[in-house]
């Protein structure tokens, strides 16, 4: 694979190495350091070692001299669930923001969703970063999320992620309510095959979350194209959410539904979509997907 590729790729770093590779030089401040905090107690109640920050950096720091929050969630520890700690950073972070007003909160998601383990406290936790985000929203602040870690954004993290004010997503990120394993373990393999990777990323990845209007940008998996979709999207309005807003989200999800329920993969929507050479899609660059939905 080439060299300056890998070095590149948002997909292959780490939390941390992704904030350094995006904001300013020497910009980002952390809050709640690692050994600034307890770890988990209620891994520890399961004999399960903790991790310093609990899967989640959160921090200030200036991205082309605009002044952010950031929130990075670490795929590599347990898969970036949310647990009750984990949790509390976030909603913290969110709302410190009503307070202090920066420009935007970059969000890194990469999350299964919620940790398991930690049972009701993880739900609890999801819920709280979806009212916080809702409040952040509501005082004009963007909410800035990028998809495109190795867990993507399933479960309460595919939800909460929906609820950002703008989304940027790379071929490789994955969103969805439902992971893979999960549909497979509930409904067979017939239903979805959780081991078949192209399947996976054709109804999940992020070309097909673009071309269905679910996010706002396709990237490639590059660290340079996503700083410049973040900086464009600090100059956009923050849209109101009130009831007419929620009624056209949900009329187009309804028509969505409406027309493509039951469909097992995206190849039938692609071409119920008027898109030549649906079979292709996979292989496009993400400007040559753009320029399909641009027409």
């Amino acid at each position: 694979m080439n060299k300056s590729y890998i070095q590149n790729s948002f997909y292959e770093k780490t939390a941390r190495n992704r904030i350094a590779s995006i904001v300013d030089k020497n910009s980002f401040v952390e809050i709640l350091k690692p050994g600034s905090m307890p770890t988990s107690p209620n891994l520890a109640s399961l004999d399960i070692t903790g991790s310093f920050d609990d899967g989640v950096i959160i921090g200030k720091a200036t991205i082309k001299d605009n002044f952010v929050y950031i929130i990075a969630q670490e795929g590599q520890f347990m898969g970036g669930a949310v647990g009750e700690m984990h949790g509390a950073k976030i909603v913290g972070m969110l709302l410190k923001a009503i307070e202090e007003k920066p420009k935007a909160i970059v969000f890194f998601v990469d999350s299964g969703g919620v940790r398991l383990h930690e049972a009701n406290a993880g739900l609890i936790a999801i819920s709280e970063i979806m009212r916080a985000m809702l409040k952040v929203r509501n005082a004009g602040i963007p909410i800035i999320t990028v998809i495109g870690g190795t867990n993507g954004a399933f479960g309460g993290m595919g939800i909460s992620a929906c609820l950002s004010t703008h989304i940027i997503m790379t071929e490789e990120g994955r969103l969805a309510l439902s992971g893979p394993e999960v549909i497979e373990t509930l409904k067979g393999v017939e239903e979805f095959d959780s081991k078949d990777r192209a399947l996976v990323w054709r109804v999940t990845g992020g070309k097909t979350r673009y071309l269905l209007g679910h996010v706002q940008v396709l990237v490639e998996d590059d660290i340079d194209d996503i700083t410049q979709e973040i900086i464009a999207a600090l100059q956009l309005p923050v849209a109101n959410v009130d009831l007419s807003y929620l009624q056209q989200q949900q009329d187009g999800l309804q028509q969505q539904y409406d027309q493509w329920f039951g469909k097992k993969d995206s190849l039938s929507i692609w071409q119920s979509m008027n898109i030549n050479n649906p079979d292709s899609i996979s292989m496009l660059s993400a400007e040559q997907v753009k320029a399909i939905k641009k027409g």
